[in-house]
């Protein structure tokens, strides 16, 4: 994806004022039709200032909800509230698509950012030091962990084999 500068945009907007098919500008100057007419819009909406580089605002979800019922209950274009409400179109897609499988609700929710926690099968860290029987407990747990896997891993070649022999194929030595 190639950034237009501020003069490039302000030269396409000339053009079409100047009577320039959008056709004729955009297969000149390899935009895609949709971004021409959204410069196009935001021109006439902002002037000059609809042109440069938006800024990232947080939205809160009072307003991401506002946003999706207009397009969806009032049937408002995605690209008029993008323009008008200066929000991303990839943004306001997904919060559509948040609402129709999950509901109005799930704008709401805050959703944890980073790593996800580690599993529970990982020791907690301790500064102090672990007693004998808090040892033998984590090992106990490690081993029966162990022991069910090794299990599990028996079985599944067991049945590869049998089902080896059905096929009238030699088991392996593996």
């Amino acid at each position: 994806m190639m950034k237009h500068t501020f003069e490039e945009k302000l030269n396409y907007i000339r053009l079409v004022l100047k009577g320039e098919p959008q056709s004729q500008i955009c297969r000149k100057y390899k935009l895609g039709q949709h971004y021409l007419e959204n410069l196009i819009d935001r021109y006439k909406l902002y002037g000059e200032a609809g042109l440069r580089q938006k800024t990232h605002n947080a939205i809160s979800p009072v307003n991401k909800e506002r946003l999706v019922r207009l397009f969806e209950e009032n049937g408002v274009t995605l690209r008029q509230i993008c323009n008008q409400y200066s929000v991303s179109k990839t943004a306001l897609e997904s919060w559509v698509r948040q609402v129709r499988t999950r509901g109005y609700k799930s704008l709401y929710e805050t959703q944890r950012r980073g790593r996800p926690p580690k599993n529970s099968m990982a020791r907690p860290k301790k500064k102090e030091p672990q007693t004998e029987l808090e040892r033998l407990q984590a090992e106990n747990l490690r081993l029966k962990a162990e022991n069910a896997l090794l299990k599990k891993v028996k079985a599944l070649v067991e049945e590869q084999d049998a089902r080896a022999r059905l096929n009238g194929q030699k088991p392996s030595t593996n």
